[in-house]
This record gives C-alpha cells, sequence and structure tokens, in this order.
C-alpha cells in the first residue's frame, strides 16, 4: 500500500464529499496504477498467446 498524506472535505452532514492530496501522492498512485495495469496486461497476454511474437514482428 503507497502511504499518503490525504486530507478531507466533508458537506455540512458530516459526509465525506473529497479528498485533497498532494502532488507528489498523486503522481505515485498514478505510477502505481499505471504498474499495475502493464503487469495486467502482461498477465492477460501470457494467458492468451501459447507462443511468443518474434521482436520484428512487434516492431513493424
Amino acid at each position: 500500500m503507497i502511504p499518503v498524506k490525504e486530507k478531507y472535505i466533508v458537506d455540512t452532514k458530516g459526509q465525506t464529499t473529497n479528498v485533497i492530496l498532494t502532488k507528489k501522492d498523486y503522481d505515485r498512485i498514478v505510477d502505481y496504477i499505471e504498474e499495475l495495469e502493464d503487469v495486467a496486461s502482461y498477465d492477460r497476454a501470457k494467458a492468451s498467446s501459447k507462443t511468443a511474437t518474434p521482436w520484428k514482428i512487434v516492431k513493424r
């Protein structure tokens, strides 16, 4: 888990409506999500294909 320092905005009923993050924390979360997406894409590709595609074909 990524440690972040968040601040909450609360409405008049006491319900949390928004979260404020620092730019640094936001960027770390986005990077983490992108990495998870890459891993998931790799896992899907690995599961669906029995043979590897040669780099020369991929490069085209």
